[in-house]
């Protein structure tokens, strides 16, 4: 507490290093118990959100991989990807196919009026709010034009209210003024749109290009036709996406690669989400006397269970036909780090044996994903082990910002009650040395005689 008041004025003693002495040795112990606790609870929020960040980012990853596209060893192929894209879906199979696209699905445009003064031209000049109707597949939307709203401000009205429902409006300006373009974003043969403008000042709405069309192709001579360019259903299993007129091969063919990436992926999620845990959790010896760092959550049970429950995943073998365990596959544990690995003369084995089996240890409702996700559930979300440990760890960082304040509170009272009581000894010491000294310049007088 900082003062301008010259102490020991009186009694040549220093009663503010005195006071500060005491404060400071009554305050310490408390002080140093408050400041190490929230270091400790500080660094254990911040390693709990570090493996909660993990164990989000792990279920996320293994949630992609759980289709059975991702473990069936397959590959597709496009042999022209300027014409067609090919991407798996689940239960596709081996197979070749030819496919040619003779036309694409289109979608439908519709134009206003040219407008000579540009997109500031007043399209409602009335005084009250106009509707415009767009039309579609039997479906009417009517946006509100208010009165002395421009060409602009109309556009900007519809793509507000109409663009969740696949439809946008633009402005496109020539020499010869502007003029509001309706653009529909579904495509397909009865996907045209209309406008009915009434009486808005917007001209009659006509037709850009042919009218809104499907895409048309064969798949090996076989004519068929999709309302949209993404085709997932014409080959079972296999997405396709038609991209302009042209010829391509598409082939669906067992690839070993695919197959082992797809568990490599696996192994990688789980390496992080097992590392994450282990920098929180481990013990560190330094310097030549071999000094131990404990980490954040070193011997926490939360983080012992957790570990405990995802290894138990792992040895629980839940395949069939030739392959049960991740162990048949080259699939291990470190039992030091607890960190998965591939050994790849075991998985070329397994693969050229068993390959079909993969998938049944990785997918499924008894596979090692589902298993897995499923009992890292208590962990997550707003309710879960992680966040509650991380609500009780704020609480407690809470509880001591009050301690502290309470500390800081009954210390700035001692520290007035000592200073006071010092100085009010000073004041004594300084009357009494007063009176000392009057005491004794009388004394002195009448000791020394008169002089004549």
């Amino acid at each position: 507490m900082a003062s301008s008041t010259i102490s020991g004025v009186g009694s040549g003693v220093d009663t503010q290093a005195i006071v500060k002495a005491l404060v400071e040795a009554e305050k310490a112990p408390k002080q140093a118990q408050i400041t190490a606790q929230q270091k400790t609870t500080t660094t254990q929020l911040s390693a709990v959100g570090s493996v909660k960040s993990a164990m989000d980012a792990y279920r996320a990853a293994i949630a992609k991989l759980n289709t059975a596209s991702s473990f069936t060893g397959l590959a597709a192929t496009s042999s022209e990807e300027k014409f067609a894209k090919v991407t798996l879906g689940d239960s596709a199979s081996s197979g070749s196919y030819a496919l040619h696209v003779e036309k694409l699905a289109t979608a439908s445009k519709t134009q206003s009026a040219v407008f000579a003064d540009g997109t500031s031209t007043v399209v409602n000049s009335g005084s009250e709010s106009q509707i415009l109707t767009i039309s579609q597949s039997d479906t009417d939307h009517r946006v509100s034009i208010p009165a002395g709203a421009t060409l602009q401000q109309t556009r900007d009205l519809i793509n507000t209210q109409l663009q969740s429902k696949g439809l946008s409006a633009n402005i496109l300006t020539d020499a010869n003024g502007s003029r509001l373009v309706m653009t529909s974003q579904t495509t397909g043969k009865g996907s045209d749109i209309t406008v009915a403008s009434g009486t808005l000042g917007l001209g009659t709405f006509t037709r850009v290009g042919e009218l809104a069309q499907n895409a048309e192709y064969t798949i090996d001579g076989i004519a068929m036709e999709s309302t949209s360019n993404k085709v997932t259903s014409a080959i079972s299993g296999v997405n396709l996406e038609l991209i302009a007129k042209g010829d391509s091969s598409i082939k669906v063919a067992s690839n070993t690669d695919t197959l082992k990436t797809s568990v490599q992926s696996f192994v990688t999620a789980y390496n992080a989400l097992i590392g994450s845990i282990n920098s929180q959790t481990k013990v560190t010896a330094t310097g030549e006397t071999a000094t131990t760092t404990a980490g954040a959550l070193t011997g926490d049970a939360t983080m012992r269970q957790l570990v405990s429950t995802l290894r138990g995943e792992l040895l629980n073998g839940s395949g069939s036909g030739a392959l049960a365990s991740l162990s048949q596959i080259g699939l291990n544990t470190d039992q030091k780090t607890g960190l998965l690995s591939l050994d790849n003369k075991k998985w070329d084995k397994a693969v050229a044996t068993g390959g079909a089996d993969v998938a049944g240890l990785f997918t499924g409702d008894k596979g090692l994903i589902t298993r897995m996700t499923k009992a890292t559930d208590s962990y997550v979300g707003t309710t879960g082990v992680l966040a509650s440990r991380t609500s009780s760890l704020d609480a407690k960082l809470t509880d001591l910002d009050t301690e502290q304040k309470a500390l800081d509170r009954r210390i700035e009272s001692l520290q007035l009650s000592l200073s006071a009581k010092y100085n009010a000894m000073d004041s004594l010491v300084a009357k009494l040395r007063a009176s000392s000294s009057s005491i004794m310049t009388t004394l002195n007088s009448l000791n020394n005689p008169k002089t004549t």
